[in-house]
């Protein structure tokens, strides 16, 4: 009867071995498993972009046809960038946040708020500021527009139209007051001259599609 008794308990030892054996190994396993995943982590980081700043790096800007060199810390934001480094202080620095559209510039065609951009990002691209817009004396036909409609009071916001306006009518020539209102729907003005800038938007002439 002995070794009918003992039998069970020889197969329970072969059962609690191969368990422990199974979770040694799956302990090892997945201890490899982390480590190959470090190591492939660290050659992808080593063989990824190189780490820019936090000091300052050469940034060159193509604003308004003439491109200018910078030492900036790669923080700074495209408008800070033209505006302190550039002396191009026609658009405004009002909220700071990407909400008022004051800032408003023209990357390759399309509207961005400068607060809120970087300027080391937009390296290769034709950016247009407000102070680009007039040849010489000569109003760009957007500006001439708000100045004959009485467009602006303060004038804090009235850079930011002009240059949404320019990008507006540069896509749509003739626009509807439908198509206007949403053209510059990114752009507040806090005096509330928003009939006379849709009048102007709307009035602008001879400007060319981009």
């Amino acid at each position: 009867m002995a070794p009918k008794d003992q039998a069970p308990d020889k197969q329970d030892d072969r059962v609690n071995v191969s368990r422990r054996n199974f979770l040694k190994t799956a302990g090892v396993g997945g201890l490899a498993t982390a480590v190959t995943s470090v190591a492939v982590g660290e050659v992808a980081a080593q063989t990824g972009p190189a780490a820019i700043g936090p000091g300052d790096v050469p940034v060159t800007l193509m604003v308004n046809g003439k491109r200018i060199d910078l030492t900036i810390e790669p923080r700074v934001t495209l408008l800070n960038a033209i505006r302190n480094r550039a002396d191009l202080t026609g658009n405004k620095r009002v909220c700071d946040r990407g909400a008022c559209g004051a800032c408003t510039m023209i990357v390759d065609g399309r509207t961005v708020y400068s607060c809120s951009t970087l300027a080391i990002e937009v390296q290769g691209k034709q950016i247009r500021t407000v102070d680009g817009l007039a040849n010489g004396n000569t109003l760009h036909p957007v500006q001439q527009a708000f100045v004959d409609q009485d467009g602006l009071m303060c004038g804090f916001c009235t850079p930011g139209f002009v240059m949404a306006t320019v990008a507006l009518l540069e896509r749509t020539p003739n626009p509807t007051v439908e198509q206007a209102r949403k053209g510059l729907d990114g752009n507040i003005c806090r005096c509330g001259t928003f009939v006379r800038i849709m009048e102007a938007a709307l009035k602008a002439k001879g400007v060319a599609r981009a």
